[in-house]
Formats: structure tokens, sequence, C-alpha cells
């Protein structure tokens, strides 16, 4: 792929050019058109020219073991913990 700005030529799939690292232009995987590195859409056939990973939301029941979740949950008193008032003076904490 030859770079637009200074027509270095650069292996294919480089989204940047080696030798003056401007923005070199992307394909279109459905078409193969040649587009802009800033555009989202090719401009001859509308797909799209970046995959994004979408971020999947996973609950937790669906990979901690049952008896796991059942000592957690039993137990959750003692992972609470317990709360105690204290005081700062002069730097040093102090406890009633």
């Amino acid at each position: 792929m030859q770079c637009p700005r200074c027509q270095h030529e650069n292996p294919r799939g480089m989204k940047f050019c080696g030798e003056c690292a401007a923005p070199l232009a992307s394909t279109c995987p459905s078409c193969g058109a040649a587009n802009p590195s800033e555009h989202k859409f090719c401009g001859q056939c509308a797909a799209p020219l970046r995959t994004t990973p979408t971020a999947k939301s996973v609950a937790p029941e669906s990979y901690t073991p049952k008896h796991l979740a059942e000592k957690i949950l039993t137990s959750k008193a003692a992972l609470e913990g317990e709360r105690k008032q204290v005081t700062m003076e002069d730097g040093v904490l102090k406890a009633p």
C-alpha cells in the first residue's frame, strides 16, 4: 500500500506509514474499496470498516461454583466485619 503523503510503499494491512507515520487508507472488507483511515463506514457500500469488540456483561452466577457461592452467602456477616468509631488526635489514631 502506497502512502498518500510520502509515496513510501508499505506492506498490506499496515495502518500507518512506516516512513512518515501518516495514517494509511483502510480497505473495505466487503467490496475492497479504499477509504480514508478516519472513516468508520465504506463510502462505496456502507459496510463497517472497523470491528469493535462488544462488551458482554456476564452474571457472576454463571462462573461461580455453587459450593463457593453458598459458602460466601452463609458467611456474609463474617465478611462484612464490625464497625467501630475511631478518632484522630495529633495524627495518632485513637479508639474509644
